[in-house]
């Protein structure tokens, strides 16, 4: 079924793309660890809390149904793109299982039934998270069943399972547009936990044409912007910044501007588009980490919430779920606009803080990832392993995209797809290369017959001097941050190289507090009472960190030139057995420090330590260039 919408790119679908080097081995292992260990069948604990039996009597309020739905995306996906026929029937089992205990009011979440988000409660006193009366998440829990019934269904094709989504949907529709029960009080944040209904709703509408569902979207919108706490519409078009919007929480925020850009698509409302390009803009400018991922929860009561702008500290917490909502608001904005600044970003956080957030083995995960700090993996049912487990497959679907002139290549990495041609028949194209670790790509060209077609290719914003040559063609310059564009009449055995210049590259962060009052005479007056200054490496797509310092010191404090000209940075060839160039910082004072990728450092062990950003010292007589007021 073709999906409504106007989109620039359209993604390409499960089985089409493979990935391989980094990409690919995380790929499968999620497929052969989390996603074929943490639920095998109806009979696993994470499905068994849906069965009428228990959920009668389940008076708990917490989040635990949302594996179920991320489960389901994501092993749907795996299934469909590697041909797993094991997986496939776990998948369907499952969904099968979940449609056959759904009641007959179309209810499907794990809670008792005085407990169920139809049922008004009284309200309280506001509480420091925006708890509901009764702490729940069951239109969280729904909002993931609803994503993953309708993946199944994409994968796999079986109209039980769009039916099963529709019910849940039909429900809410009566709950917040027919009776009138108001969804930001069956949420926390301010309702920013249930407002997340706003994706799916809008996804459905989207899938099926039926009416009622993009006024349900509507509905949570206009009810999440008349909650004076939350006022989404109305503070993103003020320019509000994501910390100032309800609680400030990373996740749950970017998963309602994931609905917002589905919405966008279905109506083609302008001031949509403008709130997300502000809200886009803001995250991108004052709250990403230098590994690509939404981080925050310096001096906060929550540890998932966006510092206020300005606020800067390598010990900040970056949330695997809040990369996932990040990974999939870049993927919306990239469909609807085709602009490689949202590509930029998916590969940013895909071989930084999500590769780095999964073990090995594909079923240890970080909860909290630091650019400075000590790596913890998991335990119990947290929902960052759903999470990251989920943001992984994700990413072939991104890699490959197909539009009006014919392929993009969004995503750069080993790997082929085979995808097709607006004007008839396929191509399979192919990546050659060690990227992320070098910067030549070979792209290979195979169309079924001779012809004419655009390949966008993606030129990183960090790749300065980028050449591509077309086969025997001399190299000519290509623009960073934007696609290299070749349309042309190609044929088998067709290519094109894409050299990118590699160099290390530095990167200062501040974190600085200016007193701002005014003097008796009405005058203003500023005074600078805080600055710290933080610089880190990164070469290529990769951030890179070091571990321990001297092997025990969890920071250091470095005195370095404030010419990035005059850092004395030399590249290590890449050791026996090891992909990536490393990076020496050399000192005056003190020995040279060895830096490689972030994501790797430690060999991905829980409790090895990831250093990324050095401390600088402060100018001998205690002031900063940027300092205001008098000496």
């Amino acid at each position: 079924m073709a999906e409504r919408g106007a989109q620039a790119q359209q993604p390409a679908r499960p089985g089409q793309v493979r990935l391989d080097g980094v990409l690919g081995e995380a790929l499968e292992a999620n497929r052969r660890g989390r996603l074929s260990h943490f639920i095998t069948g109806p009979d696993s604990p994470a499905i068994a809390i849906f069965d009428p039996a228990h959920r009668e009597h389940n008076e708990e309020g917490d989040w635990y149904g949302e594996h179920a739905g991320k489960w389901l995306a994501a092993a749907a996906k795996a299934a469909a793109r590697s041909d797993d026929a094991a997986l496939r029937a776990r998948v369907l089992a499952v969904a099968d299982h979940l449609a056959g205990v759904q009641a007959d009011d179309g209810y499907l979440g794990n809670y008792a039934p005085q407990r169920r988000f139809m049922v008004p409660q009284p309200p309280k006193p506001e509480s420091w998270n925006g708890e509901p009366a009764l702490r729940t998440w069951d239109i969280w829990t729904h909002s993931y069943l609803l994503l993953g019934l309708i993946e199944v269904h994409r994968c796999f094709g079986q109209a039980r399972h769009l039916e099963a989504a529709r019910r849940i949907a039909d429900l809410c529709w009566r709950s917040f547009c027919e009776d009138g029960l108001d969804i930001t009080s069956v949420g926390n944040h301010h309702g920013m936990s249930a407002t997340v209904l706003l994706d799916p709703a809008a996804e459905l509408y989207l899938l099926t044409g039926e009416p009622r569902y993009l006024q349900l979207a509507e509905c949570v919108l206009e009810q999440a912007n008349a909650n004076p706490r939350l006022a989404l519409l109305e503070r993103a078009l003020a320019g509000a910044d994501p910390s100032e919007i309800a609680t400030g929480k990373a996740y749950q925020l970017c998963w309602n501007l994931v609905g917002l850009a589905r919405l966008h698509r279905a109506t083609g409302r302008a001031d949509y588009r403008e709130a997300l390009d502000r809200q886009w803009q803001a995250i991108r400018e004052h709250h990403l980490s230098l590994g690509g991922g939404p981080f925050g929860g310096i001096g906060h009561r929550s540890r998932e919430v966006f510092n206020p702008a300005g606020v800067f500290d390598p010990e900040a917490y970056i949330e695997t779920c809040s990369v996932l909502a990040w990974i999939q608001l870049n993927r919306e904005l990239l469909a609807i606009t085709g602009q490689a600044r949202y590509a930029e970003e998916i590969e940013r956080s895909a071989y930084n803080d999500l590769i780095g957030a999964q073990a090995p083995d594909g079923e240890d995960w970080v909860y909290y990832s630091y650019a400075n700090g000590r790596r913890i993996h998991t335990n119990y049912w947290r929902c960052c392993k759903s999470s990251g487990a989920m943001a992984v497959e994700e990413l072939p679907a991104i890699a490959w995209a197909s539009d009006a002139q014919g392929v993009v290549a969004n995503l750069l990495g080993p790997g082929q797809a085979r995808l097709p041609l607006s004007g008839g028949g396929e191509a399979t194209l192919r990546q050659r290369t060690g990227y992320p670790f070098t910067g030549t790509i070979r792209i290979e060209v195979e169309p079924d017959a001779p012809t004419r077609f655009r390949l966008r290719l993606r030129v990183p914003a960090w790749a300065d001097g980028a050449t591509l040559a077309i086969g025997d063609d001399a190299p000519v310059a290509v623009a960073a941050g934007d696609y290299a564009d070749v349309e042309r009449e190609w044929s088998a055995g067709d290519a094109l190289v894409l050299e990118l210049p590699m160099r290390p590259r530095v990167h200062r962060r501040v974190h600085r507090n200016v007193q701002e009052s005014r003097a008796p005479d009405g005058s203003p007056v500023r005074q600078q009472v805080l600055h710290n200054a933080w610089l880190a490496l990164s070469r290529g797509p990769l951030a890179y960190a070091t571990g321990l310092i001297d092997g025990y010191k969890p920071r250091e404090t470095v005195r370095l030139p404030d010419d990035d000209a005059l850092l004395r940075i030399e590249e290590l060839a890449p050791a026996e057995g090891v992909s990536a160039t490393g990076l020496r910082l050399h000192f005056d004072d003190r020995a040279p420090l060895d830096f490689g990728p972030w994501y790797a450092v430690g060999g991905r062990r829980d409790r090895s330590w990831r250093l990324t950003w050095l401390h600088l010292a402060p100018s001998p007589d205690g002031f900063a260039d940027d300092d205001c007021g008098t000496r």
